[in-house]
């Protein structure tokens, strides 16, 4: 089973749809759906390089409860900010030094911080050892680095080693 349906999550996704975009449940269409079910996802399990694979699920879920309070914390900051004094903002860049090395973890970390407000990961250097971080108010960019690592790269770096 697993050799003809690798992501039975994406088989269902595709099949559902491929329904929804054609509206209509027509039996060409159900066979039709089925079909890419099947293909689409052995396709693409072809064209990864590789899987990710997860470690520490605990940390993994304490991690998503830290990014949600952050994202919380960070749309007030964002918005007392922008509802203030333009001049009192200070934007700036910062390279993140990154000790993590796994490319699943570094994306996810770039993904953690593009989706906190005020903050976008803008590149990453071609040795992926650095990370630069657009921040919409940096007053002190070491603890910036320190807090970036502390609270969402040292978890990755358990997750994904």
């Amino acid at each position: 089973m697993k050799r003809w349906l690798p992501a039975p999550l994406l088989s269902l996704a595709v099949f559902v749809l491929w329904l929804l975009l054609v509206a209509t449940t027509a039996l060409a269409h159900v066979l039709l759906a089925a079909v890419l079910a099947v293909l689409l996802p052995l396709v693409a399990q072809r064209l990864r390089e590789d899987r990710a694979h997860m470690r520490r699920p605990g940390v993994a879920a304490r991690l998503v409860v830290v990014v949600l309070w952050d994202i919380v914390l960070s749309n007030i900051e964002v918005a007392r900010r922008i509802l203030g004094r333009e001049s009192k903002m200070r934007p700036g860049f910062v390279w993140i030094p990154l000790d993590l090395t796994n490319r699943h973890g570094i994306s996810t970390l770039a993904g953690i911080i593009t989706m906190t407000p005020g903050t976008v990961s803008s590149e990453l250097s071609p040795d992926r050892r650095h990370l630069l971080v657009h921040f919409l108010h940096l007053e002190d960019a070491d603890a910036a680095i320190a807090q970036i690592k502390a609270r969402y790269e040292a978890p990755l770096r358990e997750v994904f080693p």
